[in-house]
């Protein structure tokens, strides 16, 4: 899962000490991370409300919460690829170079 940033979620809260700092369910334990985890091995929400004594608001929250974050991450221009072709040859006298090291094997 992308990295969100919960803190504008009003519906959870983090606290040094309570569940290590991990992002919960406002006035609970239950981490924030249990809603998606069991979403994706197949639980349905109503599953998750009465395993984890959540409200349904609780739960649709951090849903549509996540929903729009991912909305506006930023997306990441792809790497410029490299034509092995195209980069200087290396003299292996040059100081600092690689040279070819052969090992006899036995």
């Amino acid at each position: 899962m992308a990295t969100l940033d919960w803190s504008q979620c009003p519906a959870v809260e983090s606290i040094p000490g309570k569940r290590s700092g991990a992002w919960v369910f406002r006035d609970t334990r239950t981490p924030v991370s249990v809603v998606f985890d069991n979403l994706e091995a197949g639980a349905s929400i109503n599953e998750i409300m009465e395993w984890f004594h959540l409200s349904r608001e609780q739960v649709v929250a951090v849903i549509e919460f996540a929903a729009r974050s991912l909305d506006v991450l930023p997306v990441q221009p792809p790497a410029p690829s490299v034509d092995a072709h195209t980069l200087p040859a290396v003299n292996a006298a040059t100081p600092g170079s690689y040279a070819e090291v052969h090992i006899p094997f036995n």
